[in-house]
């Protein structure tokens, strides 16, 4: 019987798209079952490659353009429109503007970056006629609280004096006002929904500045600076649009961007999932499946928070299929994940390395990683031959003494 495997992972950040880690996986589980049944569904959650997979899903169109980029400096950007659908639907992800990828390793310092690019993209989307506009939070190098997007869009913060403040999370300890009578206008009329992880906050002891910082570049001392600087945003929000956003469900999803996009905007936020299995096929392709293989640049604590391998994992257990995720890295406390439908979990790497190196191997490195699966899988399955020969053997063990005593006893019988 044909093995029926249905890839679905994550892309690796800085390094392969969703795309490309499938057909990795796919690779390396050929060389071993030429004959196995592959079906690939890459994932997005909002990060990097949401536009170019809903666009590619839909069958719409991609448009490029160069925009401010998170230190800055300009950089080349990318929206798209959806095809197929009633209202004229863009398309965008915040990591085309803001992402962490565009932030030089040497200048990776979140109090400074900004999200002014994200409202670039927004504006050239309404230049071009949308009616509605989908966001993608992920993967950002940014913690400005998307102050930087909502002042692209006319979105005026203030300081004490009247003045305007400058771009990133230093700018906004000194926010006295919130002035939204230069909006675009144009943001009334079309319809905003993002894709966030509705487990990020933005304040708080598990908030945005605290949990991710680190990972941008952020010493112990900047991330409380900036945990400072947002409790102080938020309060200002509070004061002057009467929302409380500290702890809102989605406000502090790439850098506190969801905050910006709901408060100064009037954007509505959503689970990342719900938006993003509209478009993707994953719900139909899983019940079609023997087994599913996911992936992802890191497995750890955080990972059952909104991670795509946890979430792969939720919706195979519906049909109690086994679930293995390859990744870069096992972080602290990623034994969770058993817990949440991951039944096996292992690393591609096979020798300590440099991050930079371990980035440019990861095809190599996965498509190995892929090719041991498969080998598991042809033991797997010959034990299982074994077992069932094994048990026929006795099955047919016991026909025999069956046989034999019947015989004994007709054998008595016709004496008697």
């Amino acid at each position: 019987m044909t093995l029926n495997i249905l890839i679905a992972p994550s892309g690796f950040k800085e390094s392969l798209d969703a795309e490309q880690v499938a057909d990795c996986i796919a690779t390396g589980i050929a060389r071993v079952i030429p004959d196995v049944n592959i079906c690939k569904a890459p994932l997005v959650d909002g990060g990097e490659g949401f536009t170019k997979t809903l666009v590619a899903a839909t069958g719409g169109t991609l448009h490029h353009l160069e925009v401010t980029g998170p230190v800055g400096q300009k950089v080349q950007s990318h929206f798209g429109f959806l095809g197929g659908t009633m209202k004229k639907t863009a398309v965008l992800e915040m990591a085309a503007a803001a992402g962490l990828r565009l932030v030089p390793t040497d200048m990776r310092n979140p109090m400074i970056t900004t999200t002014y690019g994200v409202g670039e993209l927004i504006k050239a989307a309404l230049d071009a006629g949308a009616e509605r506009i989908l966001v993608g939070c992920g993967d950002s190098g940014t913690n400005d609280g998307g102050a930087g997007m909502a002042q692209a869009l006319g979105v005026k913060l203030l300081d004490n004096n009247g003045n305007e403040l400058g771009l990133g999370c230093s700018e906004l300890v000194k926010l006295q006002r919130i002035d939204l009578s230069a909006k675009d206008c144009r943001l009334n009329q079309v319809e905003i929904d993002v894709a966030c992880n509705w487990h990020n906050l933005l304040c708080g002891e598990k908030g945005v500045a605290r949990v991710f910082g680190p990972q941008k570049g952020a010493s112990a001392e900047t991330v409380e600076q900036m945990a400072f600087a947002l409790e102080h945003y938020a309060a200002v929000i509070k004061a002057d649009l009467g929302l409380d956003v500290r702890e809102m469900a989605g406000s502090g999803a790439s850098g506190g961007l969801g905050t910006g996009l709901h408060a100064l905007i009037g954007a509505t936020l959503h689970p990342r999932y719900d938006i993003v299995m509209q478009y993707l096929e994953l719900d139909n392709l899983i019940p079609q499946a023997d087994l599913v293989i996911t992936a992802e640049g890191c497995i750890d604590f955080q990972t059952p928070r909104g991670k795509i391998p946890a979430e792969v994992a939720k919706r195979a257990k519906r049909y109690q299929l086994p679930v293995i995720a390859l990744v870069g890295t096992i972080g602290e406390g990623a034994e969770i994940n058993f817990q949440q439908g991951i039944d096996y979990f292992n690393s591609i790497l096979t020798h300590p390395c440099q991050l930079n190196e371990a980035i440019s191997q990861t095809a190599t490195l996965l498509t190995n990683a892929a090719e041991q699966v498969a080998r598991l899988l042809l033991v797997g399955k010959q034990i299982r031959r074994y077992q069932d020969l094994r048990q026929g053997n006795k099955k047919n063990h016991r026909r025999r003494r069956v046989g034999e005593s019947q015989l004994v006893t007709s054998s008595y019988k016709s004496i008697s």
